[in-house]
């Protein structure tokens, strides 16, 4: 006869892990069909369980049994290992578990998120690169010749000066480099661009949808960047961490997200650098350079004030999305046409900005943000000078006819 055993349900702890034994109802032959339970896997525990005279049979983890070639021998039904060689199999199990309870999750409270970086840091880093492969490729004018080349020496725009060609060929090298993932200051330029428009503190998965939150158009940001390279979140950063620009940057972030005016803010963003790169190209920005005697600076606010522009232009004749390839091409031609203006009316907007009132040009707004610091030596002037039609990869441009709808893609 067999004695009975009364298993009473237990809970003990190995490695933080519970051990829950629950006594199973069914009963086989007079015979218990007890079997602990190890958080989901049965364990046996000295106890014999015949089936039809054969060898007694354990559970271990599968990885444990396939390491050990033991699944092999028991779906063969092989000879029992012996009794060293089961303990050395649970220890192996026990390890696991180990192993399994200290995988974190990538992103935890107590992680330090990376840090901010600001954009001189980021230019600074550009500045002490050997980028001599990416300057062999530039084109920082429009080849001109003929009677093309004689008339722009007669009449077009001053050459820029001597000393600002160096500074002038770094500005079109980044705009040749991609985005490397090994690159320390390219992760915290991205992870800066998306913390400072979302507002959030934590870093964000290198590829993921969340870039589609900020105006990218899929789960990589280095996919839209094949016009303008890495000078496209160059500007971006700049736009988000300088103190006088962020709150327009927020402001037209805003805009971008509106249930009927919506747009793809990094994507417009990305051809606002477009339009300043081919205009700066075109020399049109020349004069500006050479009397504020920077190259960096003064794209920087044309940028923005193209951006500006756009923005002004969306929101106060009510454009969509679908009116998006009529609105930048209006915007880069006046862009190129009229360069000091454009800069001017940045000048007028952030100083009207700074003193507490709405700019003209935009709907007063309860819940913009104040205006931050003094803007210093940003100043603007300069008007000039037509170009040339350029490409945005990700935009459906117009046709040379302007006939046709033009759409984001």
């Amino acid at each position: 006869m067999e004695e009975d055993i009364d298993v009473t349900p237990h809970t003990e702890g190995l490695n933080g892990l519970s051990h829950e034994c629950k006594p199973l109802e069914e009963i086989t032959n007079g015979h218990s069909n007890h079997k602990p339970v190890m958080n989901g896997l049965i364990i046996s525990h000295n106890v014999k369980e015949q089936t039809n005279g054969s060898a007694p049979l354990r559970s271990l983890p599968i990885s444990a049994l396939k390491q050990n070639g033991l699944l092999q021998t028991l779906a063969a039904g092989g000879d029992q290992p012996h009794l060293a060689e089961e303990n050395v199999e649970l220890e192996k199990a026990r390890e696991e578990w180990e192993a399994l309870e200290n995988v974190q999750p990538a992103l935890t409270e107590d992680s330090s998120p990376t840090p901010i970086i600001s954009f001189n840091e980021a230019l600074q880093y550009f500045q002490t690169t050997d980028l001599g492969d990416l300057l062999k490729n530039i084109q920082p004018t429009i080849r001109r010749t003929g009677l093309a080349a004689i008339t722009h020496f007669l009449f077009g725009p001053p050459r820029l000066h001597r000393e600002l060609l160096e500074e002038r060929d770094l500005v079109f090298a980044i705009a040749q480099c991609h985005v490397d993932n090994s690159q320390t200051v390219h992760m915290r330029v991205l992870q800066t661009i998306y913390k400072r428009l979302i507002g959030s503190r934590l870093d964000c998965p290198r590829f993921g949808a969340h870039w589609e939150n900020i105006g990218f158009q899929g789960t990589d940001p280095a996919t839209d960047l094949r016009g303008t390279g890495f000078l496209g979140l160059m500007h971006t950063l700049y736009f988000v961490m300088d103190p006088e620009t962020l709150p327009l940057a927020r402001d037209i972030y805003k805009l971008s997200q509106h249930p009927t005016q919506n747009f793809p803010f990094s994507v417009m963003s990305i051809n606002m650098t477009r339009i300043a790169l081919q205009v700066l190209r075109e020399e049109a920005l020349s004069k500006e350079c050479n009397r504020r005697q920077q190259v960096v600076g003064v794209l920087n606010d044309f940028y923005v004030a193209t951006y500006l522009h756009l923005y002004q232009l969306w929101k106060t004749q009510q454009k969509t999305i679908l009116d998006s390839g009529f609105v930048l091409k209006e915007v880069e031609l006046f862009a190129k046409k009229n360069p000091k203006q454009m800069l001017r009316r940045l000048e007028v907007f952030l100083k009207e900005r700074r003193a507490g009132g709405a700019p003209r040009g935009t709907s007063p707004d309860p819940q913009a943000q104040q205006p931050s610091p003094s803007l210093g030596a940003r100043a603007g002037s300069g008007q000039g000078s037509k170009g040339k039609e350029m490409h945005f990869t990700g935009v459906c441009d117009l046709p040379p006819d302007m006939e046709g709808e033009a759409r984001l893609i």
